[in-house]
């Protein structure tokens, strides 16, 4: 389990706190019994904030971005084939194409 961020604890116990204060007050008990019982779930409250508090995602120093639809490493950047008979300017003709590589002699050849 991760450890949690300085965030996570500022977040669980303010929870505490503000909850603790506030039931106390409206509950407006006297009773050791009734304390405890607040208490306990003012602390309740507090871990439950602390851990669905986001905490920072991380990276590798050297991962990239995955692009949209396409899993990281699964090579649809790294290759474009062109279609025969189009310009290079036509972006629209260019396909993605994932682990294949295309020979020097297939590709068009425009003067």
């Amino acid at each position: 389990m991760p450890r949690p961020t300085a965030a996570q604890f500022l977040y669980g116990s303010a929870a505490v706190v503000a909850s603790t204060i506030a039931m106390l007050l409206l509950s407006q008990t006297r009773t050791g019994l009734g304390v405890a019982v607040i208490t306990t779930a003012a602390l309740a409250l507090g871990l439950l904030v602390a851990l669905t508090a986001a905490a920072p995602r991380r990276r590798g120093r050297h991962e990239a971005p995955a692009q949209a639809g396409a899993p990281a490493g699964s090579g649809a950047a790294d290759v474009t084939e062109v279609t025969p008979g189009a310009a290079p300017s036509d972006t629209a003709a260019a396909v993605r194409v994932p682990g294949s590589r295309t020979a020097a002699s297939e590709q068009p050849v425009h003067h």
